[in-house]
């Protein structure tokens, strides 16, 4: 295979931001877990932030939060050798089943994404995800080439109007809903199906229609959706933004389960008035056992990420649960989505 231009060799970067809860994994800190992470979540690491200005985001150009800040998670730098080894001694003994380097945006990031996936290839068979924006297909052949086993582009707002806001043109940042489409049609063609992946934050100012709708038409382009509740974070230009209510949050989990497991599609939902589910068009019998397992309202995303608390506390609302889902647990799940039907 031809060289890529944009893969030019770099030095591997010598530090890397890990989430806390994947340092106590790797065990680069001391402390206890209420779920441990079951993939490695790393970010890449540079002096100041994202040159993006999305606005939810600690990283953003603008933002005023800390440095260390993701969601509401923080990423400390350890050195890029160290972090390697540990991740290769993880994977060894089960600790850990795939390695996902969220990307900040900067000239060289992609030479240096490439240089850390090759390296982590080096130290683990573990596969590799890249979460990342690449405004052009070149950067995303780049990681393919270096050995990244999935990519996941973020679309972030359910529709161009609300992604135009929050981290488009009228955010002063880098990206358009075009774009963002066409990277994740390119990325199919370069990784394949069902190894792609976006992500939605629900609580942007959506409508349940929109983004059952955008589910919807991800499933169909090949491309797997996976959920994030929003999470203001103190010195973002959203910080006052509440999070969504969990009743909606439920509806639009169960939605997109049923969709991408091909029990429902969009189009024979129904919605009311103000654009809220009022219903599945699947048969009770069928939805209260779906509701029952807990499975819709896991983590989603690659398999293996389970991504502990990035939207919530550890005392709750859970809007993603990383672990089994409790009997307890479904109950209240079955009364937050207006589900009687007993056990």
């Amino acid at each position: 295979m031809a060289k890529n231009p944009t893969c030019a060799e770099a030095d591997l970067p010598q530090q890397i931001r890990v989430s806390v809860g994947s340092a106590i994994v790797l065990g680069l800190l001391e402390g206890k877990l209420d779920a441990e992470p079951t993939t490695a979540y790393l970010m890449t690491y540079k002096a100041g932030k994202c040159t993006a200005n999305c606005g939810f985001c600690p990283q953003a150009r603008s933002s005023r939060s800390k440095a260390e800040l993701l969601s509401r998670v923080s990423w400390l730098a350890f050195p890029t050798s160290s972090v390697l080894k540990r991740i290769g001694d993880s994977a060894e003994h089960g600790k850990i089943r795939r390695v996902c380097i969220q990307a900040l945006n900067y000239p060289d990031v992609f030479t240096h994404l490439a240089a850390l996936v090759k390296a982590i290839k080096q130290h683990t068979k573990v596969p590799v995800s890249v979460s990342c924006q690449p405004l052009n297909s070149e950067n995303t052949r780049c990681l393919a080439e270096a050995g990244a086993e999935r990519i996941g582009i973020a679309i972030d707002a359910a529709t161009e109007k609300l992604f135009n806001e929050i981290k488009g043109a009228s955010a002063n940042g880098p990206y358009t809903w075009e774009n963002q489409f066409k990277q994740l049609r390119a990325a199919l063609e370069i990784f394949g199906k069902g190894r792609v992946s976006t992500h939605l934050i629900i609580g942007l100012g959506e409508t349940e229609n929109a983004a059952v709708s955008l589910i919807q038409r991800c499933v169909d382009m090949g491309v797997s959706p996976a959920l994030f509740a929003f999470t203001p974070v103190r010195g973002t230009t959203l910080e006052t933004k509440p999070q969504p209510l969990i009743e909606s949050y439920r509806r639009i989990q169960l939605a997109r389960y049923l969709i991408v497991n091909g029990h429902a599609r969009s189009e024979d939902m129904r919605f009311d008035g103000s654009g809220c589910l009022t219903d599945y068009s699947v048969e009770k019998e069928t939805l209260t056992w779906i509701v029952e397992t807990g499975n819709p309202f896991l983590t989603s995303g690659c398999p293996n990420c389970n991504r502990p608390f990035y939207n919530e506390k550890p005392s709750g609302p859970i809007y993603n649960y990383p672990r089994n889902i409790r009997r307890e647990e479904i109950s209240e799940i079955k009364q937050q989505l207006s589900l009687k039907t007993s056990f």
